[in-house]
């Protein structure tokens, strides 16, 4: 059972805490201008654990080659890319490692994929996009439209609390629907949105999904079989591994689809997928960093082994449920600030439908301006619209917000730290 105590700022998940675990993360005691920073930049890349750097020095130190040699390093090359795809499967619960595919990053991976969806399509064909989205599910898609003649369809939020309009969702399906396009979090205001019955409607509706796992990743279980998703990627260096995105499909969708590739490279899936010759190095740590998920659900959640996929849900829960406190903390303390308006939701008892990305605009300061002032305290956080331009224009923030995002290293007095810089000024 999980026990708290919000009153004294404490959260206890059998002996969870996050100073359990913060010195095996190295950047956390760098120093900054005399100050430890703290890193609440979270959503555009956490901090790395040491195991994960350990993984890259290693490969480098032994394995260090291209694959598919006869040779001692080639073989461990080979076993590399096997156990990075394992883990993978494992951390989102995909059917087989061959349903895993890496690549530079998500949005990389989004485009090329795009042009592969693309000989599915023609003219008169619906794609849905929504505007909670960031970029990177967009932009993709949209350009993909114009070079097709395809329609797109826009889903509304509900600017009160940055959630999507369940209307406007359904309204935008019709039997002309081959593609609905949307994440599962915002990397702006936090938001979860509700996937599985979304999912449910639009391949009722006949169409695919392709689902922007980048902000969930790291805070809740992603689990691609419960919530059916056809396509769904994410990136390594947002769960406290290497920079390397990853992008599952459903095997049969991939292997049925055209791969861009060159005539000499493997035809089979997912090898076809990945153009050229792989990020090995970030494998490796992309292996590692799953494997400490895995090791925070048996070393904090249970007193004996557990099989990897199930400790990894024990893991993940012990962070969404340390997150999830931390986060009410930071909202209320935010809301405390005259001047401030935090968007998105602020219920306290809804904090188990958002992440713990928050974005707050401050009255007379503009959000470069805010940011800069924190980072001289060696307090790191994002400014402007983070590639998630759509919400920002629907809720009316041209030069965007400031976003502070917390992860399960962060700490009660480094939030309380940041209210007492922002209430300085």
């Amino acid at each position: 059972m999980l026990l708290y105590q919000i009153q004294k700022g404490s959260f206890m998940s059998n002996q969870f805490t996050p100073e359990a675990i913060r010195a095996e993360f190295p950047s956390l005691s760098n120093i900054d201008n005399g100050l430890t920073p703290i890193y609440f930049d979270n959503p555009g890349g956490t901090q790395v654990h040491q195991s994960v750097i350990d993984a890259v020095s290693n490969y480098y130190l032994t394995s260090n080659s291209n694959k598919g040699g006869a040779f001692l390093t080639s073989r461990r090359t080979d076993e590399t890319v096997h156990d990075a795809r394992a883990a993978m499967a494992d951390l989102l619960n995909a059917r087989s490692p061959s349903e895993i595919v890496f690549g530079p990053n998500m949005t990389t991976l989004t485009f090329a994929f795009s042009r592969a969806l693309g000989k599915r399509l023609k003219p008169g064909d619906e794609i849905v996009l929504t505007r909670l989205d960031h970029d990177a599910n967009i932009a993709p898609w949209l350009m993909l439209a114009d070079d097709l003649g395809v329609t797109v369809r826009w889903v509304e939020i509900n600017t009160d609390d940055c959630t999507l309009n369940l209307d406007s969702y359904e309204a935008a399906l019709s039997d002309h629907t081959r593609l609905v396009a949307i994440g599962h979090a915002s990397n702006a205001v936090g938001t979860i949105n509700p996937l599985k019955p979304l999912i449910e409607m639009a391949h009722a509706a006949g169409a695919w999904t392709f689902v922007d796992a980048v902000q969930s990743t790291p805070h809740i279980d992603v689990d691609v079989q419960a919530l059916d998703a056809d396509f769904l990627a994410c990136s390594a260096y947002k769960f406290f591994g290497p920079h390397i995105g990853v992008l599952y499909g459903k095997f049969d969708l991939l292997e049925s689809l055209p791969a861009y590739r060159v005539r000499p490279a493997p035809q089979a899936t997912p090898e076809k997928w990945e153009t050229g010759t792989k990020s090995f190095e970030t494998l490796a740590g992309t292996t590692a960093a799953v494997r400490y998920l895995s090791g925070l659900g048996i070393r904090f959640g249970q007193t004996e082994q557990l099989p990897e996929r199930a400790a990894i849900r024990a893991g993940m829960s012990i962070v969404a449920e340390y997150e999830q406190h931390l986060a009410r903390y930071l909202i209320d303390g935010l809301k405390a600030i005259p001047g401030i308006t935090v968007r998105g939701i602020t219920d306290p008892a809804r904090m188990a439908e958002r992440v713990p990305t928050v974005a707050f605009a401050l009255d007379g300061h503009s959000p470069r301006a805010v940011a800069e002032y924190l980072g001289n305290q060696a307090i790191y956080v994002w400014s402007g619209n983070y590639y998630a331009q759509e919400i920002m224009q629907a809720l009316d923030y041209p030069e965007g917000m400031v976003r502070v995002g917390l992860a399960h290293y962060n700490t009660r007095s480094e939030v309380e730290r940041l209210l007492n810089v922002l209430g300085s000024l």
